[in-house]
């Protein structure tokens, strides 16, 4: 039994471990003797995670280069998030974010500086001053890996505080009591041994990451298949606006490799097959620093005009690429804030960025929905009873965090800057909110409650889904021979290719009914037999990879269905996504977030504070 144990070690997670073991509530337990049972579980070793991929910058309106002040930064991510976004979330985001730089930077992180010795900021697309006009320099960076920085940093401040992990432990069940009200643990599978465990617990937090691998061309790494998503929607709960999926514009060719917005805030122009800097044309004002929707969608109409170039690396190939041109950029000032874009281009692309154009294609990138939360990171359903009432009805004891959750600071849209904004600062509120719980009840308290009838039935649930998970272990182990003797060709790994495939062409930047619905039937027809006749290929259980692959690929077809799903009952454009058959924003009914379970869909009302919704154009 453990007060409370948190899925994922990336900025969200390890945030929500700090910001629990700093409370006032936690100092006041060990000052009294007691001292809560906090685990943090990752299905990598911590320093893998994801955000150490995290390239240009975390945005605050720090102001150490030139005015700002957060109300801008507050409006900016309203507008970027097409309005799809909760004010009062946002209004949070943006007021509390030099405080959560501030932090990082006591904790360790070594931002870059300004001359003068401040943490140096640079531009980033659709950040403005004065509410929406010329553009700011918001974002504190570390040349170009931030998120490296920051991962680091949080990890070590954690290692220090005694965090407990379990690493390269993989979380398959999620366990609620009966009426989906409380939450009673985790089942997890330790890939060191191949033993699942039933980890019983009064309080769960969810940082699992996103789910680019939903698509064949991504920025995130093998391990983003949006295991906390499928999760919940297993549980029985929602996902919150899942249709929104951002497509960074800048992917290297056909690779999918991030190359940073910072490379465009530094000078780097997009150019077509003509050599026009196309962005002009698009967004007049903010050219190449538009929010990333919009460059991604400018991309894409300049491809279909037939404007697009080839990959250098494949000359004859499809022509669904445009050129990057870093050669403004002066090379030694390039070297000293792009190592890292520099680097991946040399070696991945064989060509110099100071004297060659760059092939760029949109990647997929972010998550913008997720697990439906509060402010205070406690996950919850949005239900509408019979009479016509709604609300949001909290799982006591369950919390969300990072790109897995939606607190709906991003809207139809995420601004650069804005993630690890998101997940430090949201990840800490989280743990606050979990200390307050663990201090009213800690598992070690001799004094504590006896344990009641629904907590003892939870835990029976969680027990028996452990048991039925190493039912299916032993299963997926056993050698399924056919009449000619050999296993079945079929593996996760395929599938997860074919499913990205699949995807891409249903849904990457733009959509209609048309490919949504040969997108699901591809999944009902194919997909979902495929993956449920899966086998391991060998019977060893200690350091098997392709166990955890099966499981990763059903959570991303689970996951694809409530993309799909969300995507088709959304009659509009917004954001980042661009419906083709409705190609205008419709206020008048969608100003609402999809809240998707197996049932359906219900839409919640967006919370609307000081900004109501008008034109966003760049």
């Amino acid at each position: 039994m453990y007060d409370a144990v948190i899925v994922g070690a990336g900025a969200a997670g390890l945030s929500a471990a700090l910001g629990t073991l700093r409370s006032v509530e936690i100092r006041g337990l060990l000052d009294a003797g007691i001292e809560p049972k906090i685990l943090v579980i990752s299905k990598l070793q911590p320093l893998r995670s994801h955000t150490g991929s995290a390239e240009g910058g975390i945005a605050a309106s720090l102001g150490n280069v030139e005015a700002d002040d957060w109300h801008w930064h507050y409006y900016d991510t309203v507008k970027g998030g097409d309005w799809l976004v909760d004010q009062d979330a946002a209004r949070l985001l943006a007021q509390y974010a030099p405080q959560t730089v501030i932090n990082l930077e006591r904790d360790g992180v070594a931002f870059s500086r300004t001359d003068d010795g401040h943490i140096a900021q640079r531009r980033f697309g659709g950040h403005t001053r004065d509410f929406g006009g010329e553009p700011v320099r918001r974002a504190a960076y570390a040349a170009d890996r931030v998120g490296h920085q920051i991962l680091h940093t949080l990890w070590q401040q954690c290692v220090a505080a005694g965090v407990e992990f379990a690493e390269e432990w993989y979380v398959t069940d999620l366990a609620l009591d009966a009426d989906r009200s409380r939450v009673a643990g985790v089942v997890a599978y330790d890939t060191h041994t191949g033993d699942v465990h039933a980890i019983h617990a009064r309080n769960v937090l969810l940082a699992t990451g996103g789910a680019g691998r939903l698509f064949h061309t991504t920025s995130n790494s093998w391990d983003l298949t949006g295991d906390g998503m499928a999760l919940a929607l297993a549980a029985g709960l929602q996902l919150e606006d899942i249709e929104f999926v951002q497509f960074h514009p800048t992917g290297l060719a056909h690779t999918g490799i991030l190359l940073s917005e910072a490379a465009r805030a530094e000078g780097g122009v997009l150019r077509n097959a003509d050599g026009e800097a196309f962005m002009a044309t698009y967004a007049p004002e903010h050219r190449d620093l538009a929010a990333r929707d919009v460059v991604s969608r400018s991309i894409m109409t300049e491809v279909d005009a037939g404007r697009g170039v080839a990959d250098p690396k494949d000359p004859n190939g499809p022509k669904d690429c445009v050129w990057l041109d870093m050669t403004g950029i002066d090379k030694d000032h390039m070297e000293a804030v792009l190592p890292q874009v520099v680097e991946t281009i040399r070696k991945y692309a064989s060509i110099d960025p100071a004297t060659d154009w760059v092939p760029i294609k949109p990647t997929a990138h972010y998550t913008m929905g997720g697990i439906p939360i509060d402010t205070e990171g406690r996950v919850y359903r949005w239900s509408r009873d019979e009479s016509g009432n709604t609300g949001r009805n909290v799982v006591e004891g369950l919390f969300a965090a990072g790109e897995c959750s939606c607190v709906s600071v991003h809207g139809a849209n995420r601004l650069g800057g804005n993630s690890l904004l998101d997940a430090c600062l949201f990840g800490n509120r989280a743990g606050l909110s979990m200390a307050a719980r663990i201090a009213e009840h800690p598992t070690a308290d001799p004094a504590g409650d006896e344990i009641g009838q629904a907590d003892d039935e939870a835990y029976t649930a969680l027990d028996a889904a452990a048991t039925a998970r190493k039912d299916e272990v032993t299963a997926l182990l056993s050698r399924d021979d056919g009449a000619d003797g050999e296993i079945a060709d079929d593996n996760p790994y395929q599938v997860l290719a074919d499913l990205g495939r699949v995807m891409e062409r249903a849904v990457a930047v733009r959509c209609s009914a048309d490919t949504i619905a040969t997108a699901l039937d591809t999944l009902q027809d194919e997909f979902r037999p495929r993956t449920n006749a899966l086998h391991a290929h060998s019977d060893m259980a200690a350091f098997n990879q392709e166990i955890t692959a099966i499981w990763e690929s059903r959570h991303l077809v689970a996951l694809a269905e409530a993309v799909l799903k969300a995507s088709d009952a959304r009659h509009e454009s917004r954001g980042s996504l661009t419906r083709l058959d409705y190609p205008a924003r419709d206020d008048e009914r969608f100003l609402a977030h999809s809240m998707s379970d197996r049932d359906g869909i219900l839409w919640q009302p967006v919370h609307i504070v000081d900004y109501p919704p008008k034109a966003r154009a760049y």
